[in-house]
């Protein structure tokens, strides 16, 4: 037998799937939705299931979009440079910086051999196409400082060698083995103001 009664064992097993959430965690949120108004209980599952229902992947970046495009994709004001990243915590993030003035593409993750990940598993179909369909002038490769995301920036340095486009990655702050998501505005201003070319 659980700690608790079975219905708030069972929804602190459901938060526990939750990234970073441990047993106790679980248990504090478990007890402040027990203590939640019903009002704002349904308005919280409410806002769980739009989430689930209503977000999908646009189709042209793979940015989250509650549409078929998202915004930064129907912004005709965006500078055609590409900026490539890992996930779209990583796409905020720049974001946040506002010093970034180009388009995304999102490759929901990062090639692994060991955990199985290859091209065909990321969203990489579609870049090459963009490149010449709108003109990009350049590709900032900005996957994660790891191993993992050295091979993805290789891969697609490799990629997009045939065309006729500038392809950098983000230089200077961001320390090898961290996330960008992680990383400081300033830290992440002056990466993408000091990129370099890929040899």
């Amino acid at each position: 037998m659980g700690e608790y009664i079975l219905p708030i064992e069972i929804l602190i097993e459901r938060f526990r799937m939750l990234p970073g959430v441990g047993r106790k965690t679980a248990a504090r949120y478990a007890m402040a939705v027990v203590n939640m108004s019903v009002e704002d209980a349904n308005a919280f599952a409410n806002a769980l299931l739009s989430v689930k229902n209503d977000i999908s992947f646009c189709k042209c970046c793979g940015n989250l979009t509650d549409g078929e495009v998202c915004e930064i994709c129907s912004d005709e004001k965006r500078l055609p440079v590409i900026c490539v990243v890992e996930d779209v915590r990583a796409l905020m993030s720049i974001e946040r910086v506002r010093e970034y003035k180009g388009r995304y593409h999102v490759l929901h993750g990062s090639l692994s051999p060991v955990k199985g990940i290859g091209p065909d598993k990321l969203n990489l179909s579609g870049l090459a196409e963009r490149v010449v369909n709108e003109a990009i002038e350049e590709v900032i490769i900005a996957t994660n400082p790891t191993v993992e995301g050295d091979a993805t920036a290789m891969y697609i340095t490799r990629l997009l060698s045939s065309f006729d486009v500038r392809v950098t990655r983000p230089a200077l702050g961001i320390p090898v083995g961290a996330d960008i998501e992680y990383a400081d505005e300033l830290t992440l201003s002056r990466a993408i103001r000091g990129r370099q070319k890929i040899d």
